[in-house]
Order: C-alpha cells, then sequence, then structure tokens
C-alpha cells in the first residue's frame, strides 16, 4: 500500500501571506503521528517562476537541509520556469527541456511528468515527455504506476481552469489504453478538490493551498482568499484501487 500526502499551487511569491500558509500545511504534514510514504506537489510552487522564490519553497520543503521527515516529489505548474525549478528547488542543471522524474517504492510508482507550456497558462505533455513516461512504463516491468502532472484533462465546471486545461487530452487518453499498469492520474491547478475519472480511471485533483476556486454556484468571486488552505492523502492499496482523503489546514 502506497500512501501520499499530497498539495499543489502554493503561488510562493515572497509574500508573508504565501509564506505562512504554505508552512502551516508543511507543519501539520510534518506533524503527522504516522508516517506517509512521500509528500507530492503537483506545480505552481512559484508565482513567478523566481529562484528567489523556489530557495523559499526548498527551505519550506526541507529540499536543502534534509528536515522533511519523507520524500518529496514535485512536477512543474504553468507559473513554474523550468531553469531556475531545476537550479533553484531541484539542485540541478539549469535546461529548459521538460522536467520528469521518477520515484519507486517497493510496490508501486510514481511517476511526476511536466505538463507545463513555457509562455502559456495551457499544460501539454508533449512528445518528449510521452516517450518519457512509455520508456519509464517498460523499465519497472509492470509494476503499478501514478501518474502526476499540474493541468487535469478533463473540466470541471468552471471557467477559469477549464479555459487552460490540458491539450491534447485524446493523446492521453490513448497512452493509458495500451498501459495497463497506470492506476491513477493525480493533478493540480484547478485551486478546488475534485474526483472524477479519465480513461476509465480515477482522477484525484488537488485543492489549492494559496486560495480556494469558488464554483458558479457557490457565490460570486472565484478566489476565495479567505478558505484555509488545502491539501490531500491518496491511498493506493493492494488491489490497485486509489482512494483520496481531502483535508484543510487550520
Amino acid at each position: 500500500m502506497l500512501v501520499l500526502a499530497h498539495i499543489s499551487d502554493l503561488h510562493l511569491d515572497g509574500t508573508e501571506r504565501a509564506t505562512e500558509r504554505a508552512e502551516r500545511v508543511r507543519d501539520r504534514l510534518w506533524e503527522l503521528p504516522g508516517r506517509v510514504d512521500a509528500l507530492l506537489v503537483t506545480g505552481d510552487i512559484a508565482d513567478h517562476g523566481t529562484e528567489a522564490e523556489y530557495e523559499e519553497a526548498a527551505r519550506i520543503l526541507g529540499l536543502r537541509d534534509g528536515s522533511a521527515p519523507f520524500p518529496v516529489l514535485t512536477c512543474p505548474g504553468n507559473h513554474d520556469s523550468r531553469a531556475p525549478y531545476r537550479k533553484a528547488l531541484l539542485g540541478e542543471p539549469a535546461g529548459d527541456g521538460p522536467v520528469d522524474s521518477v520515484r519507486v517504492f517497493d510496490e508501486t510508482a510514481v511517476l511526476m511528468c511536466d505538463s507545463s507550456v513555457p509562455g502559456s497558462d495551457e499544460g501539454e505533455l508533449d512528445e518528449e515527455t510521452y516517450a518519457w513516461i512509455e520508456e519509464t512504463l517498460d523499465g519497472l516491468d509492470g509494476l503499478p504506476a501514478l501518474l502526476a502532472f499540474h493541468h487535469p484533462p478533463v473540466t470541471l465546471h468552471h471557467p477559469l481552469p477549464d479555459a487552460y486545461r490540458l491539450r491534447r487530452p485524446s493523446a492521453l487518453a490513448a497512452l493509458l489504453e495500451r498501459r495497463s499498469e497506470v492506476a491513477g492520474i493525480i493533478t493540480g491547478h484547478a485551486h478546488t478538490p475534485a474526483a472524477t475519472t479519465f480513461g476509465g480511471l480515477p482522477l484525484a485533483v488537488g485543492p489549492g493551498v494559496t486560495w480556494t476556486l469558488r464554483l458558479p454556484w457557490e457565490g460570486e468571486g472565484a478566489a476565495d482568499r479567505e478558505a484555509p488552505p488545502g491539501f490531500a492523502f491518496h491511498v493506493l492499496d493492494d488491489e490497485g484501487r486509489l482512494t483520496s482523503h481531502f483535508r484543510v489546514a487550520v
């Protein structure tokens, strides 16, 4: 069984507000009485994509001093910038290609895929990333896997995220039809927790840390900046079932 904590859309921008909200969720997760296997962060970690914002994220997430009590897995969003992300967050050489990575656990794997499109708020898994997914899954010899990226490939019934969702969802659907080892998809971007399906698989959308999206029937104003930051737990059990639990940090 794999248990993932999940946060998304921190939008760190150097302000006290953004820092406090990210640290509030971090403290809640760091102080869990039981251990989770990893923390998954699905993009829009920085608001402007600057090195200073990623340096702050690395500090908050314990990526430099080893203070995180479990592995921290990340992938970029549309507000992130690949070169500073690699350099200041991951401590890797700067580069402009997709930031794709995999973490293998005892009984499953998590593929963190880059759905960002430089210069655009829309998302897309490009051909390089699709080839990487296929090659990575081939190397896992049938081990169950979760795909994680920023942009949901489905409509979520609000004009804001629906205007900037994943391009070419049919390409992803075709991959999922070929790759039966994929057990589910985890995304962010929408700032609202949601659970649905895509390609016959569970799709979990994480809540936002920085603010929560109000849906059209919840009243006026899309961005609820007073709602507490949200996070999730995802459990992939031994039967291959993905279950998601949503929480807020008050």
